[in-house]
């Protein structure tokens, strides 16, 4: 269950916010999503892969954690154990909500429901004893932001793959120093070939719309699969 509500300095005044990580405050999770904007950030590492949901055409493109559904192999007890962290885990237990009309700019709303509302002292404040935003809540709204703008910007991103059909079916069966395996499938992946064979106007047009730089984000986000596969052999071996 959610409970979500428009943050307010007189109402949630004293809230707190846990900031650590843990499978407890929802960090146990395979993948998390990841905009266009972001894949230079992301792609040194996690691997990028873009999924199509059932029944859906339009895809989201998901920063890789592990190989089944529950595994993060970047946690490590309470530590977060990467230099980054996706936009979309690290604005958690916040998200842009908008006025009750539909538009208008965004508002930071917060899922008071979320595992990382904490209790007690414990946690980071929001607002201080005068109701201003603290410097923790000031950096939220602005990644807030990123995330929204990236969300919104991705709709073009998205269309571009699909005009020029650069986006090909991927799976991946992984043998790990145990003998046991794993299989990644219904991912697609940036169809390379595709992407050599564009004349240059094409390229120059995906460029001066902004899509070929995460295109080549992309693309070199995929040598992290076998740092992946690394993480989960050392997480094999260590029990």
């Amino acid at each position: 269950m959610t409970q979500h509500a428009a943050l307010d300095s007189n109402a949630h005044r004293d809230l707190r916010v846990r900031i650590d990580a843990g499978a407890d405050l929802g960090d146990a999770v395979m993948a998390a999503l990841t905009v266009p904007s972001e894949f230079r950030s992301i792609q040194g590492h996690f691997p990028i892969l873009f999924r199509r949901e059932a029944g859906h055409d339009d895809f989201t493109a998901l920063a890789l954690f592990g190989f089944e559904s529950g595994e993060n192999l970047f946690l490590d007890d309470r530590h977060w154990d990467a230099r980054y962290r996706p936009l979309s885990l690290a604005i958690q237990p916040f998200l842009v909500g908008r006025p009750a009309a539909g538009d208008g700019p965004g508002q930071v709303h917060i899922d008071l429901a979320h595992p990382r509302i904490a209790a007690g002292d414990d946690g980071v404040r929001l607002f201080d004893a005068d109701g201003m935003a603290t410097p923790y809540l000031d950096e939220i709204a602005g990644k807030l932001g990123d995330l929204d703008e990236g969300y919104r910007a991705s709709s073009a991103f998205f269309a571009a793959l699909g005009d020029h059909d650069l986006l090909e079916p991927f799976s991946l069966e992984v043998t790990l120093d145990d003998g046991s395996t794993h299989s990644l499938v219904g991912f697609h992946i940036i169809d390379e070939g595709k992407l050599r064979a564009l004349d240059a106007e094409t390229l120059g047009r995906l460029h001066e719309d902004g899509h070929l730089m995460p295109i080549f984000m992309a693309l070199a986000s995929l040598s992290q699969l076998s740092a992946l596969v690394a993480r989960k052999n050392g997480r094999l071996a260590g029990g």
